[in-house]
């Protein structure tokens, strides 16, 4: 379900809504970024942003938060962020907005993303009180965005309970995908000393080898958190029954491989 939902939920990061929220007076992408995804928190201060966005690097969310709300308001960024991202999902699924299906699978995601337990999920909580989009496009993006972050604030839990901090999470992910911290994007920009001491924290743990590859625990370790964001994340899908959850994935499938080129 994650690899369907993601790239449906993902378009909220593309050209068309970033633009969107530069002629609004954002100055940048991250602008935008924090502006449109921590509106639901409401006026939330930097550091509780950081605490639920998790994976940050100290005082990257303060450049942003709280200068974002002198130009537009919590309000004014979620309008935006759901027009600017069902917008960019329209235009990358093409045909598919306007095929009888898509309604039935946004109802579908939609039920499933409302009957998610909120206690734990902060972020997740501050979504579900929002409105849920009546035009059928707009509906589906909210539903995979719900379902998205829902999972997002269980893998925080996962990732607390085996003690790997955010930017930790960040180097074993690019440890994942064969490649040293100071080459994966989310992280290069960070002082080279920092992103070292986090290698050798990690190390010292006997999570990571001397090579910068994983150690078998390393590995067991982050097997073991993806399996319990997994089962964290399962409950948002109880409602439907197995005919219903067979028809959402069917549904979603073509929708998540349009969506998908949008990053390619």
């Amino acid at each position: 379900m994650f690899e369907l939902v993601e790239p449906i939920a993902a378009v909220t990061f593309s050209d068309v809504p970033n633009e969107a929220f530069l002629a609004l007076g954002m100055r940048n992408y991250w602008d935008g970024y924090f502006a449109g995804r921590a509106a639901p928190l409401g006026l939330a201060p930097a550091e509780v942003v950081h605490a639920v966005f998790y994976n940050f690097a100290d005082g990257e969310v303060a450049r942003h938060i709280p200068w974002v709300w002198g130009k537009i308001t919590p309000q004014e960024a979620i309008a935006m962020r759901e027009q600017g991202s069902a917008a960019a999902l329209r235009q990358v699924i093409g045909k598919l907005a306007d095929s009888p299906g898509l309604v039935q699978v946004a109802d579908l995601a939609t039920r499933a993303a409302v009957s998610a337990p909120t206690e734990g999920r902060a972020l997740y909580a501050g979504l579900r009180r929002l409105a849920v989009p009546e035009e059928p496009v707009a509906r589906l993006w909210h539903a995979a965005t719900l379902l998205r972050e829902h999972r997002g604030d269980g893998h925080n839990v996962a990732l607390v309970t085996h003690g790997i901090g955010g930017t930790e999470a960040h180097v074993l992910l690019a440890v994942s995908l064969g490649m040293r911290a100071e080459e994966f994007g989310r992280i290069h920009h960070l002082p080279k000393a920092q992103l070292a001491a986090v290698v050798d924290g990690l190390r010292g743990r006997g999570l990571v080898d001397a090579a910068g590859g994983f150690t078998d625990a390393g590995r067991q370790t982050r097997q073991r958190i993806e399996s319990l964001t997994d089962d964290l994340a399962a409950p948002a899908y109880d409602v439907l029954s197995a005919d219903e959850l067979d028809e959402l994935i069917a549904g979603l499938e073509p929708i998540a491989n349009a969506a998908q080129t949008i990053d390619d």
